[in-house]
């Protein structure tokens, strides 16, 4: 569970971690720097378990996967977008961050509390009893969720070759 930070419609990668970052690789770094230029009390006040929620095109810009390390550094549990730049998509799955699709958005609200289910897609709004349903992340996208990443999923495969 999760208190929400919210956002709207076509927040840019550079938004979510300025350009003059980009030589920063550790995530708990980057993340001293995430919304730095638009909302710059996020870095302070966000908190382990913190979920995004926002509009269409989350992540549009360049293909950075410093914003999605920078967002799972912070702490971001997950993020609930009514849609997602492709690209930002897959990296923050390949960096481990969960990241959903969900249209029915609009009601929640900054600081509400939620509880995601991943593999059904459901989302609890603990705050005004509401629930959600998103668009839910099929099973092997969840495995490579849960091992912390594309890189550490595969380290675990490979050590299974009779799976691979």
């Amino acid at each position: 569970m999760g208190n929400v930070w919210k956002f709207g419609d076509d927040v840019n990668t550079d938004a979510i971690i300025p350009g003059r970052y980009l030589t920063i690789n550790d995530p708990k770094e980057l993340a001293k720097h995430v919304f730095e230029g638009v909302l710059p009390e996020f870095a302070q006040q966000v908190q382990p378990g913190d979920i995004i929620v926002a509009g269409r095109n989350f992540g549009c810009g360049s293909s950075r996967e410093h914003a999605p390390l920078a967002l799972k550094g912070a702490g971001i549990s997950c993020i609930i977008a009514k849609s997602f730049a492709r690209i930002f998509f897959r990296n923050a799955i390949n960096v481990g961050l969960p990241v959903l699709e969900c249209d029915k958005i609009d009601q929640i609200e900054r600081g509400d509390a939620l509880e995601v289910d991943l593999a059904k897609g459901m989302i609890n709004n603990k705050t005004k009893g509401e629930r959600y349903q998103a668009m839910p992340l099929p099973e092997f996208v969840r495995n490579i969720i849960e091992h912390g990443g594309l890189i550490e999923y595969t380290k675990t495969m490979l050590g299974r070759t009779h799976d691979i």
